[in-house]
């Protein structure tokens, strides 16, 4: 590797500082997903902004690290604390819900992106958790009740509050420029 790269920040030095910011983004996800405000019965829970870390990587490098990071992030949630009907079942409620927050990378140069992307991740997220749920755990809707409402209302219902919370952090003045250091820190 020459200075040249070692100055400029790109080519492999570069990599590697995405990969050291993507790993601290599942470190922190990972720890912060145990800091539940609340749980869901059969699953799910509000949690002190553990999905907003995997976003964070896809609003500083785009959405193939964050979706790849999501996707390691939902790998480690299984292997920590596994709930498991079948390989589909497991493909669909960890590594592809979790990597969908990735999403939030498309939005990496826009203005509002953190705030775009993030909502983009969740509804990546939740899209996946509602068909999991409707094809693995419709039993569990109420008798008469729609597998697609009841999965939509359960998945909202946790999804949602954590972002409506995670939204009104990250509109606090001190919280978006501290956010926005962190990124030019990262880009650099």
């Amino acid at each position: 590797m020459s200075q040249t790269n070692l100055i400029t920040g790109r080519g492999t030095f570069s990599a590697v500082k995405k990969l050291a910011f993507s790993a601290m983004g599942i470190a922190l996800a990972t720890v912060t997903s145990y800091i539940k405000v609340w749980e869901m019965p059969m699953g799910g829970s509000v949690t002190l902004l553990s999905m907003l870390f995997i976003c964070l990587t896809g609003y500083w490098f785009g959405a193939g690290y964050s979706i790849t990071a999501g996707a390691a992030f939902g790998i480690l949630q299984f292997i920590m604390d596994p709930y498991m009907l079948s390989i589909p079942q497991v493909i669909l409620d960890y590594p592809l819900a979790f990597g969908a927050l990735g999403l939030s990378g498309l939005f990496c140069n826009r203005k509002y992106g953190l705030q775009t992307g993030y909502i983009a991740g969740v509804l990546g997220r939740f899209i996946f958790s509602t068909l999991s749920g409707v094809v693995f755990f419709a039993s569990y809707a109420p008798e008469g009740m729609n597998p697609w409402v009841y999965s939509s209302l359960y998945q909202g219902t946790y999804l949602g509050a954590e972002a409506a919370v995670t939204l009104v952090i990250l509109s606090l003045p001190p919280v978006n420029r501290a956010l926005k250091l962190v990124k030019r820190q990262a880009m650099e």
